[in-house]
């Protein structure tokens, strides 16, 4: 017999509850309020808004958090098809922005600590974090610029680029195409792939909780890339939480025993390999996970 009930894996399925979606849209609010009010970033070019599982809709219920990306807008960086120069991308006069991305990154803590105190705002490598209250969720903002990946036809792909405070090298990502994937993925899986990633979320956090010792290589959003690889057709065509979650895991499970298998699989925004040398996962890491998983669900 399953570890799990159909009825429990149904309710894991599920969005927040409104109190807690409350405090998720107040923790965004008064960070957009912070910038918006500053007397430095209110003079830049900026925007502002939700990445993560919670702009996805694919956090779970009371291990929510929230992430805000703060984009840099008056400058960008870039990269170029091979063989190609800045003259050919017709980019060869844009001047320097005169403003770099330290620069940016502490005025965003400023703005953060001038809004919320210095006792609430904790400076980290890759974010600021905003300490959680009662009436809002901790919060990580990511400060980043655009960045353009050019193609031949001098058009480009818009991402964001940011730079850790420690010395280990950029991080580009893409998180307004991971949402609009997101949207059309569930939107073809009758709004299962959302739950369906929920649903992965939760038993990683009931796996730690109950002391199951797994890799912690094996994250959140690796979790919700892993099922965005999974066929739409487990999501469409079973009929149960419990086949839907079995057949994911033995989907994933197959296709990562072998490099061949999965190594053209992306993230959700389809722009970047899901495995490649420079992640902190590997396909191994992933097809211990599911057996680990596979056995704790008593399957």
């Amino acid at each position: 017999m399953a570890k799990y009930s159909e009825d429990t894996l149904t309710s894991w399925t599920k969005p927040p509850s409104d109190s807690e979606q409350t405090r998720l849209e107040t923790s965004e609010r008064m960070v957009r309020e912070a910038i918006s009010e500053d007397e430095t970033l209110s003079k830049k070019s900026t925007e502002t808004f939700g990445q993560g599982s919670y702009a996805n809709d694919t956090n779970v219920r009371l291990n929510s958090d929230i992430d805000i990306n703060v984009r840099y807008t008056g400058g960008y960086y870039f990269d170029l098809p091979k063989d190609k120069t800045e003259a050919d991308m017709g980019i060869d006069k844009d001047g320097p922005s005169g403003y770099s991305f330290s620069e940016f990154k502490n005025d965003v803590e400023a703005a953060l600590v001038k809004k919320f105190k210095r006792d609430q705002v904790i400076r980290n490598d890759k974010c600021i974090t905003i300490k959680g209250t009662a009436q809002r969720i901790q919060t990580d903002v990511v400060p980043t610029w655009n960045y353009r990946r050019y193609n031949d036809n001098k058009t480009y792909i818009l991402g964001a680029k940011f730079f850790p405070d420690k010395p280990t090298g950029a991080i580009t990502n893409f998180p307004k195409q991971h949402i609009e994937n997101a949207i059309e993925k569930n939107s073809n899986t009758q709004r299962r792939f959302k739950r369906l990633t929920r649903l992965h979320r939760k038993l990683r956090y009931k796996m730690k909780d109950d002391g199951v010792t797994f890799n912690s290589n094996i994250t959140s959003f690796l979790l919700e890339c892993l099922v965005w690889n999974v066929p739409n057709r487990i999501m469409n065509d079973y009929n149960t939480w419990t086949d839907r979650l079995k057949q994911s895991i033995v989907y994933i499970y197959e296709q990562t025993k072998e490099d061949s298998t999965c190594k053209e699989w992306g993230e959700v925004s389809e722009l970047l390999y899901l495995f490649h040398s420079g992640r902190k996962w590997s396909r191994a890491d992933v097809n211990e996970y599911m057996v680990q998983l596979w056995n704790y669900l008593e399957f």
